[in-house]
C-alpha cells in the first residue's frame, strides 16, 4: 500500500507563498511562479506578481536547464549502444574546432573549452548555422587543459546538439520534441513563446522600470538554453528526473548521470557538475538539476532524490532570481514544515539460505561488525553506522556503495562446508576476533 499524496497544509503553503512573495518584492521581479513536488505529485504552485494568467500555465524561458535535455538526447544514445561517452565530438562532426573533445567532458564541463562561442553575444542575438558556429570556433581559444576542472561552456552544448542531429536525423529539437517532451507530456513546452507567456524584462538600477529584452532564435546555440516551458510542464520533468520514465531514459541510466564528473577547489563540496546536470550541497545532502538564465528570464529546477521532492521557479527579469538558493529555501521549508515520511519496515521474506549463515557479528581484526538482511542487501554496520551493503548477484556478492562499491564479498568454506571467514577485497572477517584458523590477521599479534 502506497501512501496518499496530499497537497501541502494551509500554513505550510502560506510559508512557501512568503518565500516567493520576497523573492519577488527583494528581487524586483515582474512576476515569479513556482511549484514542488513530493512522491510522485505536485503538491504546492503558486505565483506572485504580475504574472499573465494562470501561474501554472504561463510560459518562461528556461535557459540552461534546457541542456539538461540536450543531455538526456546524448544518454539515450549511449544507452542505446549508438555512442559512447569516450567517443569525441570529432567521429561524428568531422573535422571541428574541439573535435577532440569526448562526450564525457563535453557534458561535464570539464573540456577545457571556452565559455562563450566568438561572435556577438549569442543569448541575445539571432543566431545562424552549424557550420557558420563551427567556422567561428576553430578550437585555438580553450582555456583549461582537459579534464583539469570544471570551466562552464555553453560552446560545448552547441556541439552536442548538433551530434544528437546527426546521428538521429531531424533537427536538434524535433529529437526533442519526439524523444523527451512527447513522452513526459510537456505539451507546453516550445522552442519560441506560445502564449500566454511572460515578457523578459531588464530592470533599471536606479529607476525601477521594465526594459523589455528580446526573445531571439539562437540557432546552432540553442541546445545550450533556448527552450520555454510551465510550472506544470517542468515540474513533470522534475519528475522524471527522479524515477526515469521507460520511454525517455530509465532511471538506471539517470542515476549514472549524476555521478559527479567535475568540480573546482574554489566550489570544494558544495557544488560540482555530472553529466549535464549541476550539482549543489542542500536537502537530504544534493541537489541534482540545472539553473537557467537568459536575456530577460532566470529560472530553477532540482530534485531530492532522497526526500523524492523536487523544486521549480522562474522569474521574468535579467536578475534578482537567486536561482540556487530559492530552490533550497523552498525544500527546506517544505521539509521543516511537513517532514518526509520513510517508507514504512516491512518484514523481510524469502531469505536466501546463504543469507541465514552470514547475518550476525563478524569481526575484522577485534572489531565487530554486524550483518543484517535488509531490503534484499546484505547490510555490514560498523558501531551502529553503515559501512558496506552488498546484493546478490547470481552467485556473487557485489558491493554497492561506498568503499566496496564494484567489490565483491567471498565465503571462504572449510572441508565440512562451514564458513571459516569473509573475505571483503582481502580484509579478512571472522565470527571470534583474531580467529587463528583463519588467514592474515589471524592469530594474536606476536
Amino acid at each position: 500500500m502506497s501512501l496518499p499524496v496530499e497537497p501541502v497544509a494551509p500554513l505550510t503553503a502560506r510559508r512557501l507563498l512568503a518565500i516567493l512573495a520576497r523573492t519577488q518584492t527583494e528581487g524586483r521581479i515582474p512576476s515569479v511562479a513556482a511549484g514542488i513536488i513530493r512522491d510522485g505529485a505536485l503538491v504546492w504552485s503558486s505565483g506572485y506578481g504580475d504574472v499573465p494568467g494562470d501561474h501554472l500555465d504561463v510560459q518562461y524561458k528556461i535557459g540552461s536547464i534546457t541542456k539538461t535535455m540536450t543531455a538526456v538526447l546524448i544518454l539515450q544514445l549511449v544507452a542505446e549502444g549508438r555512442l559512447s561517452l569516450e567517443d569525441t565530438a570529432g567521429s561524428v562532426l568531422g573535422d571541428v574546432g574541439y573535435g577532440d573533445r569526448t562526450m564525457r567532458s563535453l557534458l561535464a564541463h570539464n573540456s577545457g573549452m571556452q565559455a562563450e562561442p566568438n561572435g556577438p553575444w549569442w543569448e541575445r542575438s539571432e543566431g545562424g548555422t552549424f557550420e557558420d558556429l563551427a567556422a567561428a570556433n576553430d578550437g585555438s581559444d580553450a582555456v583549461l587543459p582537459v579534464g583539469e576542472q570544471f570551466h562552464y561552456t555553453n560552446l560545448a552544448y552547441g556541439l552536442l546538439g548538433e551530434i544528437v542531429a546527426r546521428l538521429r536525423g531531424g533537427t536538434w529539437w524535433e529529437n526533442v520534441q519526439s524523444k523527451i517532451l512527447h513522452p513526459l507530456g510537456m505539451e507546453r513546452t516550445s522552442y519560441q513563446a506560445v502564449a500566454p507567456h511572460a515578457q523578459g524584462f531588464s530592470i533599471h538600477p536606479w529607476t525601477g522600470e521594465a526594459i523589455a529584452e528580446p526573445h531571439p532564435d539562437t540557432g546552432a546555440m540553442a541546445p545550450a538554453g533556448q527552450l520555454w516551458s510551465t510550472v506544470a510542464d517542468l515540474t513533470r520533468y522534475a519528475q522524471f528526473l527522479l524515477d526515469g520514465h521507460d520511454e525517455v531514459l530509465d532511471k538506471a541510466h539517470l542515476e549514472a548521470a549524476y555521478i559527479p564528473q567535475s568540480g573546482t577547489l574554489a566550489g570544494g563540496l558544495s557544488t560540482g557538475h555530472a553529466l549535464g546536470f549541476q550539482l549543489f550541497a542542500g536537502g537530504s545532502g544534493t541537489l541534482i538539476g540545472h539553473t537557467g538564465s537568459m536575456p530577460g528570464f532566470v529560472a530553477t529546477c532540482f530534485v531530492d532524490r532522497a526526500r523524492r521532492t523536487g523544486v521549480v521557479a522562474f522569474g521574468n527579469a535579467m536578475s534578482g532570481l537567486p536561482a540556487v538558493a530559492i530552490a533550497v529555501d523552498l525544500l527546506v521549508e517544505l521539509e521543516s514544515s511537513e517532514p518526509t515520511l520513510p517508507a514504512p519496515w516491512r518484514p523481510s521474506v524469502d531469505v536466501p539460505a546463504t543469507v541465514r549463515e552470514i547475518v550476525g557479528t563478524w569481526h575484522w581484526g577485534p572489531t565487530p561488525f554486524q550483518f543484517t538482511w535488509e531490503s534484499g542487501e546484505l547490510v555490514a554496520r560498523k558501531a551502529g553506522v553503515v559501512a558496506y551493503r552488498y546484493r546478490l548477484d547470481g552467485d556473487r556478492w557485489v558491493g554497492t556503495a561506498g568503499y566496496q562499491l564494484g567489490e565483491e564479498l567471498r565465503i571462504v568454506r572449510n572441508d565440512d562446508g562451514t564458513i571459516n571467514h569473509l573475505n571483503l577485497a582481502t580484509f579478512i572477517f571472522t565470527r571470534v576476533p583474531y580467529d587463528p584458523a583463519a588467514p592474515i590477521p589471524g592469530g594474536h599479534p606476536g
